[in-house]
């Protein structure tokens, strides 16, 4: 995967009889997806040009140039969809994105080390980190405020509370 894309979507599945697509937003308005018109695979190759949308639970619903039937929309699912980050606004100070999570340090509030950020996953229930330790099999942390309380971009680092079973 190219390193300046940041995936603001995945296809999932058709929508109607039309050849319409429904995609699963990762954005905070889940119409900038029309705004970005073409969305990339992962490769950068392009994936779907959106020729119009519309705001539908978890995502869009819309037309795609490269799609004109059911089944094309249906071979489509899990399409990831990327868009160069430089087509982001950049974020506010006190704001990041979740893909800059990724490589950096978790520690305790006292300063231990307890891996780094492998992933961020989102199973249905919520954000995830899965971190990966220096040793061993990588584990999950939910991202609330109350298990990860600090997120120090800056720093390269975030402060993580364990749960009771990790510790």
């Amino acid at each position: 995967m190219r390193s300046d894309l940041i995936q603001v979507g995945r296809v999932a599945g058709a929508f109607g009889v039309r050849g319409e697509v429904r995609i699963t937003s990762f954005t905070a308005d889940p119409l900038a997806l029309v705004d970005y018109k073409v969305l990339l695979r992962e490769d950068g190759s392009p994936g779907l040009t959106l020729t119009f949308g519309r705001a539908a639970k978890g995502g869009v619903v819309g037309r795609a140039r490269e799609v004109e039937t059911r089944d094309q929309a249906e071979a489509l699912r899990g399409l990831k969809l990327y868009i160069p980050r430089a087509d982001l606004p950049p974020p506010d100070d006190d704001e990041f994105y979740v893909t800059d999570l990724i490589g950096l340090a978790v520690e305790t509030a006292e300063g231990e080390a307890l891996g780094k950020v492998k992933a961020v996953q989102d199973f249905g229930a919520g954000d995830l980190l899965e971190i990966q330790p220096p040793e061993g099999a990588s584990w999950y942390l939910p991202f609330t405020l109350a298990a990860v309380p600090e997120v120090r971009i800056a720093e390269g680092k975030v402060i993580a509370v364990l749960p009771p079973e990790v510790e």
